[in-house]
């Protein structure tokens, strides 16, 4: 049953998948290295944030947590949104799906209630549907001083309960500051083109991996997680992850 449950979602290196994943890396990782997981997903993603908590209690239960490293990929799930849709996310539901807007608020709901038994919470009614480019950017940014995940978290928050409008610079600045960013850094780089080359860098190779929705989770380059799965299963692919690598 174990194995079985974790093939619906763990694609190994095998001749059919070989091809998706050789242009990630022709590096061999060394068992010195640490066990990186890299996380292709979106800030505006509801299931990006819910798949980072999954994981999160996967890690807390696997012994050698101390020698994995998260990475944060770009993905927008949709790059031509406006700075801020004229919608909110019900009416964004309706107009994708062609459904109305009492079973768009049924469809929130059923993951809102995803969210909480997880301790996240999920406000819709303050959410600001829009573009999340410029979010990236500050993501990228952040990684450069090793606060990634920690501006990871506070965008997630920021937009699933506290209704920040993460296109919005100023909020973006003050957000970062908060994660003990230099503000003045963050506002020269967002108000020039600085790390537009790394968003996009990230979203070019999710293409030549074919990853079509996010979360999408990459252990060691040998082993794929799509979806956000529950800690059972990431737990089991980093087991895999880590019995393969000879660590």
């Amino acid at each position: 049953m174990r194995a079985a449950t974790l093939s619906v979602v763990l694609w190994a290196l095998s001749s059919a998948a070989s091809a998706q994943f050789q242009p990630m890396s022709t590096t061999p990782i060394g068992a010195d290295q640490p066990l990186t997981i890299e996380v292709w997903s979106d800030v505006v993603c509801p299931f990006c944030y819910i798949g980072k908590r999954e994981l999160e209690s996967a890690l807390s239960r696997f012994p050698h947590r101390d020698q994995v490293k998260v990475v944060w990929k770009s993905f927008e799930l949709d790059a031509n949104a406006p700075d801020r849709a004229p919608h909110d996310t019900y009416g964004m539901l309706m107009e994708r799906y062609r459904i109305g807007r009492e079973e768009a608020v049924a469809r929130v709901s059923g993951v809102t209630q995803r969210a909480a038994s997880l301790g996240l919470k999920y406000d819709y009614d303050k959410v600001i549907v829009g573009s999340s480019f410029q979010a990236h950017r500050l993501l990228q940014y952040a990684k450069s001083k090793g606060k990634g995940d920690a501006m990871k978290e506070r965008l997630f928050r920021a937009y699933f309960t506290e209704g920040k409008h993460l296109a919005d610079k100023p909020t973006l600045v003050a957000l970062a500051k908060e994660v003990g960013i230099n503000a003045d850094e963050v506002r020269y780089d967002l108000d020039n083109d600085a790390w537009v080359r790394e968003v996009r860098a990230d979203e070019q190779e999710a293409r030549r991996l074919g990853v079509s929705g996010v979360p999408f989770f990459v252990f060691d380059r040998r082993f794929a997680v799509s979806g956000a799965q529950s800690s059972a299963v990431f737990r089991q692919a980093l087991e895999k992850a880590w019995e393969v690598s000879g660590k």
